[in-house]
């Protein structure tokens, strides 16, 4: 009942209660972009969604404008602008998919959002039935190093993830979610 139902009512609740706190600090965030670098504030990327449909992603504009679209697992190279930094540093960037929750494309937890020349990925994920879930804005593999995995690692804990769903797993995820944000960047 809660994968069909109460799921998305959790969302769309979730999703009002942040877009309410965090609006301002948005606004002030699409402004610091603007001024930086006069081009649009909002980035917008073709993703893979729920059962394989596509849809529009959006996140905040770090990069400047025309910069490739890459995933950012490969983008390290990729010029970034001074507001960007902040951005990826903090995921502020990823704010605006809040509004991609709001329009049933996304969940807050789900296994992130591939773009469709991730043929692996996707082609792991409807091996394991994580295509059938929501992408969400954090899920299991975000929480578990994200970053320092391949493909098959991801895509494992997004099969789990798609095996423990339940309002309890969501919370979980969420909480730790907002751990992992609290911590200091590294340094280098």
């Amino acid at each position: 009942m809660y994968r069909r139902l109460l799921k998305r009512a959790f969302d769309l609740a979730a999703t009002t209660a942040s877009l309410l706190l965090l609006g301002p600090a948005m606004l002030l965030i699409a402004v610091a972009i603007r001024l930086e670098d006069r081009g649009p504030a909002i980035f917008r990327q073709q993703r893979v969604g729920k059962d394989g449909n596509l849809f529009t992603l959006f996140k905040f504009r770090s990069m400047p404008i025309h910069a490739a679209q890459l995933p950012s697992a490969r983008a390290g190279g990729l010029k970034v602008t001074r507001v960007g930094r902040v951005l990826r540093r903090t995921n502020l960037d990823e704010l605006p998919q809040l509004f991609n929750v709001l329009r049933g494309e996304m969940s807050l937890v789900g296994p992130r959002p591939a773009l469709p020349a991730q043929d692996r990925v996707l082609r792991l994920r409807r091996e394991n039935g994580s295509m059938s879930c929501y992408p969400g804005l954090t899920g299991l593999a975000q929480i578990n190093s994200y970053d320092g995995m391949n493909d098959e690692q991801k895509t494992a804990w997004d099969g789990r993830y798609h095996h423990r769903l339940s309002f309890a797993t969501d919370l979980a995820i969420i909480f730790k979610t907002f751990g992992y944000l609290l911590k200091p960047p590294p340094t280098y």
